[in-house]
């Protein structure tokens, strides 16, 4: 499932190539996503102008000038393909390749100004796109819950203090609650506590404050860098070219169970366990 990063690249993507563009025409060949698209709402959309585009932990938003706003969840493996007017293709993140793009599984096409059109594609239809007031973006159902975002200032140590209090749940458990936190995944879950050198499942009543103060710091490391190490392939959009992002290869636990740790004089081997049946990748000797 995409997470906070490969949102952000998509969102960074999408106002590179389709901001102050216009919705010329919308055809839907397929309405059955996780919530059924109403054809006609979506066929008012016509004349609509893309004004900008934003995000919220891992949903992003299409807000148009009309008071209205495209809200989209991505699922599991949801992902939006740009073709210019040259009928060159573009992705828009790096955890997809264009080789891949099966046109059976595009469900709406985008028809835009200056003969741009922008493809939604999932092959699991776990993803959605409603439409919804702008105004009423930070009370709709999908918004109104979530923590605060990780790279905020509001997400520091007074906060994660506080919010912890009498709580009885894993580490990992806790950093992958959308409620405690927006936008951290399992993969960048497990990278945050390895480089904090905490076991995953680890109780919340265990945790020091210093440990804290690691989780805080290696959690806005991590996704920065991530989003950097995504970004530079779309720097100049025009460079997209269907190439992954940087980060996968600088998985330290992530999905390398039985491979050595990468810490300096470490001969421990990367374990992987479930966690409220998520997958759970650590160095015994290295993560307490």
């Amino acid at each position: 499932m995409p997470e906070l990063p490969e949102v952000e690249v998509v969102k960074k993507s999408l106002e590179n190539k389709i901001k102050n563009l216009i919705i010329k025409k919308v055809i839907i060949t397929n309405n059955k996503l996780r919530y059924r698209i109403n054809r006609k709402e979506f066929h008012k959309l016509q004349g609509n102008k893309i004004k900008s585009i934003s995000r919220r932990s891992k949903y992003l938003f299409i807000n148009l000038n009309t008071g209205l706003s495209l809200l989209i969840h991505l699922g599991m493996n949801g992902k939006f393909f740009i073709i210019d007017k040259k009928k060159q293709k573009y992705k828009t993140s790096f955890y997809y390749n264009i080789i891949n793009h099966n046109l059976k599984h595009d469900h709406i096409n985008f028809y835009l100004t200056k003969k741009v059109k922008l493809i939604y594609n999932d092959v699991r239809k776990f993803g959605f796109i409603k439409i919804i007031k702008t105004s009423e973006i930070n009370t709709n159902k999908h918004i109104k819950l979530l923590g605060p975002e990780p790279l905020s200032n509001i997400f520091n140590k007074n906060y994660f203090n506080k919010a912890i209090i009498n709580k009885k749940k894993s580490i990992k458990d806790l950093l992958i609650d959308q409620k405690f936190v927006s936008g951290i995944g399992n993969i960048y879950c497990n990278e945050i506590l390895y480089l904090s050198r905490i076991n995953p499942s680890r109780g919340i009543k265990n945790i020091t404050k210093k440990e804290t103060n690691k989780i805080l710091f290696y959690t806005k490391k991590i996704l920065k860098k991530s989003i950097e190490k995504g970004g530079s392939t779309i720097k100049d959009f025009n460079s997209a070219d269907g190439k992954t992002g940087g980060f996968q290869q600088l998985f330290n636990v992530y999905a390398r169970e039985g491979k050595g740790c990468k810490t300096k004089n470490c001969s421990e081997i990367i374990k992987k366990t479930y966690i409220s049946n998520r997958s759970s990748f650590f160095c015994l000797k290295c993560q307490k």
